[in-house]
């Protein structure tokens, strides 16, 4: 089943269970992907990769949001971004352990010869496509920096 077949069900029962905050954040990803899909011009589907950028972008600006509110002391505006972060990340696949993470990007390191800090482009190029959907850019970025410092 395709995420958006998944997201449009999820929708259904959260209009049934009058749960606004899930029905807020599901209606946001629907709009997202009809955007990606009328942007591109394309008439067919959008791919399960383009779909799971998409909801990762989502997830990614929820938690810049709550951050940011929490920041400033607001957290009755910032559980609901929270709540919305649950909601969307079920739809995503799980994430991988900040160990994991290191294993790829050791491998990657020596996959590529990577001597210092200019090879960081290379490094960050291939853990990402490895990695695509279950890592934060941020925690590659910062392994990928720690391991070429040394």
């Amino acid at each position: 089943m395709s995420l958006q077949k998944q997201i449009m069900d999820e929708m259904k029962v959260a209009m049934k269970a009058k749960n606004t905050i899930a029905l807020q954040a599901l209606r946001a990803v629907k709009s997202a992907f009809l955007l990606a899909r009328t942007e591109t011009g394309a008439a067919e589907d959008l791919t399960e990769e383009q779909e799971m950028k998409i909801i990762q972008k989502q997830v990614k600006q929820r938690k810049d949001s709550a951050a940011i509110f929490i920041e400033q002391g607001r957290q009755d505006l910032a559980e609901p971004e929270l709540k919305e972060i649950a909601v969307l990340e079920q739809f995503l696949p799980e994430a991988l352990s900040e160990e994991k993470i290191e294993v790829a990007v050791k491998a990657a390191i020596t996959q590529v010869g990577a001597a210092g800090m200019k090879d960081m482009g290379k490094v960050m190029g291939i853990v990402s496509k490895e990695l695509a959907g279950q890592a934060d850019g941020k925690i590659i970025s910062m392994l990928v920096k720690k391991h070429l410092a040394n």
